[in-house]
Parts: C-alpha cells; sequence; structure tokens
C-alpha cells in the first residue's frame, strides 16, 4: 500500500501491547477524543519476546478497544516496520506516547526526536498515564501472573484469560 499524505488529526498510539493494560486502554480512550481518528498500531517486536503472538494481540486489542466511547473512531492494525515508514502507510500526522514517569520521559523524548529527524512532518503528542496507571506495566503484569499474582487490576477478565492460558493456567 502507497504512503499517504499525512493528517495531523489522524493520530497513531504504537506499542507492543503484551498484553493491552488498563493503562493502555487509558491512552487509548484519551487520545481517541482529541482526534478524527486513532489508528493503535500494534508492534511485532521480536526483540521483546513476547507472550501473545501478534494475531492474538491484535484480536485482544480489536475486542478492548470496542468497550471504548469513542470505539468507532479507533482502528487497530499491526506492523512490523520502522515507526515512521508505518505512520507514513497509514496517513497519520501524530504519533501518541503514553508517559508514566520521568524515566518514560527520557526515552520517549529520544525517539520523539529521531522520529522528528526522519519524518519532520510528523508531530508527537505525549499523554501523561492517568494517576491509577502510572505504575502499570505489561512487563509486570506478566510477571506477577508468572508467579501466580493476581492481575485482574491491571487488565480485563478478557485479556487474564489469555495470558493465564499462555502460562498453562486458569483464571481464577
Amino acid at each position: 500500500m502507497p504512503e499517504r499524505q499525512t493528517d495531523p488529526r489522524v493520530g497513531f498510539y504504537p506499542g507492543t501491547f503484551d498484553p493491552v493494560t488498563f493503562g493502555h486502554l487509558d491512552i487509548i480512550d484519551r487520545a481517541s477524543a482529541l482526534f478524527d481518528r486513532l489508528l493503535v498500531g500494534v508492534a511485532v517486536n521480536e526483540g521483546k519476546h513476547p507472550l501473545l503472538t501478534l494475531e492474538e494481540r491484535l484480536e485482544m486489542m480489536r475486542h478492548e478497544v470496542l468497550k471504548l466511547p469513542h470505539a468507532d473512531r479507533i482502528e487497530v492494525l499491526g506492523f512490523d516496520t520502522l515507526l515512521v515508514a508505518a505512520v507514513r502507510k497509514a496517513g497519520a500526522g501524530t504519533v501518541v506516547r503514553g508517559l508514566r514517569s520521568a524515566g518514560d520521559f527520557d526515552f520517549e523524548s529520544q525517539l520523539s526526536g529521531a522520529l522528528r529527524r526522519l519524518a519532520p512532518e510528523i508531530e508527537t503528542v505525549f499523554l501523561l498515564s492517568s494517576e491509577g496507571h502510572r505504575t502499570t506495566a505489561s512487563r509486570i503484569v506478566k510477571e506477577i501472573a508468572r508467579l501466580d499474582g493476581d492481575i485482574s487490576s491491571f487488565v480485563s477478565e478478557d485479556v487474564a484469560s489469555l495470558v493465564l492460558s499462555k502460562l498453562g493456567r486458569r483464571a481464577t
């Protein structure tokens, strides 16, 4: 598919989403209210050794965003390219990134700077995580689940069931 003209009213929220957490959904919900259209880009990212396959993550994300108030503005897609290529191909003009901490800001500002050098026409917008989600990270959720902890305050029941089944456990 050829690249489209970028549109600043179209946001692109990238991530591995392994698994999608309430923190991710909070950013998606808030970003979808800011843009005419929000594309949630689920990255292949084999370097992170995901627990869930790309297809599982795409299906899970599509299921979860249907519950959001602006679901009609949200599209979920997978990508296995450089972020800038995926954003351009989708025609988005803004990348949305969630920030939980100062550490996130340091890392994300570096990525934003690299994106700006590669694609000066694409803007990056940071959304600060809601206070209740600042400690939520997918890797922490997986570690809690691996060690038989309760992940219900971090992910939906459906996501918890999927994660636990991948770990060979049943939801309680």
